[in-house]
This record gives structure tokens, C-alpha cells and sequence, in this order.
């Protein structure tokens, strides 16, 4: 990648299509690439309008920005380094999108153990290397984030599949590259 394209992520569709947003470096942080968004959107795009939508370890904000751009009603970006959360309420700022997305800078499963309200989409996509997939797999379930039909997608390195609460149905599912991508649905939705 050159440098110009360094830690630059690109907005794919809808208002702000094309837009290339700035995002801080970080251990772990992989932004979703171009393919795989463009594929998970695709599957998403008929909820998306109106929805709102929780982007766990949103590092670059690429998947919950995009959801904003594609019509989302509101979206929470959960960061737990401080950088990379400036730098998404940098780029919020820049969209002037401050009354659809709110930055938390926090620990994406403490806040699953706290109270919520339920969401449309959440979005699952942690570092690859750590071990934070399964406790927020099951915080998530256990907590008030989900209702019938909730989509939730998860991306993991493919040979770490991690298990899945029984009332997750699995709907999409894509192998690219290190990535498996999963669409899973909330049992009780169509």
C-alpha cells in the first residue's frame, strides 16, 4: 500500500461514497477489507435503512461508518484505544454525522455486561490475535443487545471459529484470505 493510502479507509456506498477517512494505528486493528465490506453490505442493505446498529471493536469505524452512510439511523462506534477513538470522533466530526454516530471509548464486553437496548446489526469483528470473540459472544447474548431477528456479523481468522449461542442462526457465510465471515440471525425474526 502506498503511503498515501496508509491507515486510510474508503467509504464504499451511499452518502458518503468515496470518502477516504483516516484511522490511527493499533495492535490488532485491521480494517475489514473492500471485498469482504462490499459482500457483508450486500447482505446487510435491505435492513440497513433506519437500523440501528452497534460496531464492537470498531477500530477504523469502517463497518459501522459504512452502515451510517448506507442509511443506518444511529450507530454506536466501541473502541477501546484511546487513539483510535479520537481519531473516529474526528472523522464523525468531518461527516457531520455526530446525530447518528456516537464514539465509546471502552471495553466492548464490559459494555455488553451493562445495560443496552436492543439494535438491528451488530457488527463482531475484534483483533484476530486476542481472545475476545467467545466472552463477547456471550455477553452479547446474555445482555439486552439482541431481539428476534437481531443480525449479528462476525469475522474471526479462519481456523478460530468460535462457538455460537443456540438461538444464532447462521444465514451468510464467506472464506476470503486469513477471514471467515459469518451472518447470523436471532432466532424469532424472518
Amino acid at each position: 500500500m502506498s503511503s498515501r493510502g496508509r491507515n486510510q479507509v474508503r467509504i464504499i456506498a451511499g452518502t458518503w461514497r468515496g470518502r477516504r477517512l483516516r484511522f490511527a494505528d493499533g495492535p490488532g486493528l485491521r480494517p475489514t477489507a473492500d471485498s469482504n465490506r462490499e459482500t457483508l453490505f450486500n447482505w446487510l442493505q435491505p435492513l440497513l435503512p433506519g437500523s440501528h446498529c452497534l460496531d464492537l471493536f470498531a477500530g477504523s469505524g469502517a463497518l459501522g461508518l459504512e452502515a451510517a452512510s448506507r442509511g443506518a439511523a444511529s450507530v454506536l462506534l466501541v473502541e477501546r484505544n484511546r487513539k483510535a477513538a479520537a481519531q473516529l470522533r474526528d472523522n464523525v466530526g468531518l461527516l457531520q454525522a455526530g446525530d447518528r454516530v456516537r464514539v465509546h471509548n471502552g471495553d466492548a464486553v464490559a459494555l455488553l455486561r451493562g445495560p443496552g437496548h436492543p439494535v438491528d446489526v451488530v457488527f463482531l469483528d475484534p483483533p484476530f490475535a486476542g481472545d475476545l470473540l467467545e466472552p463477547a459472544c456471550r455477553a452479547l447474548a446474555a445482555g439486552d443487545w439482541l431481539r428476534a431477528g437481531t443480525r449479528i456479523y462476525v469475522e474471526h481468522a479462519r481456523q478460530h471459529a468460535p462457538p455460537v449461542p443456540g438461538d444464532w442462526h447462521e444465514l451468510r457465510a464467506r472464506t476470503a484470505g486469513d477471514a471467515t465471515m459469518r451472518l447470523f440471525a436471532v432466532a424469532g425474526g424472518d
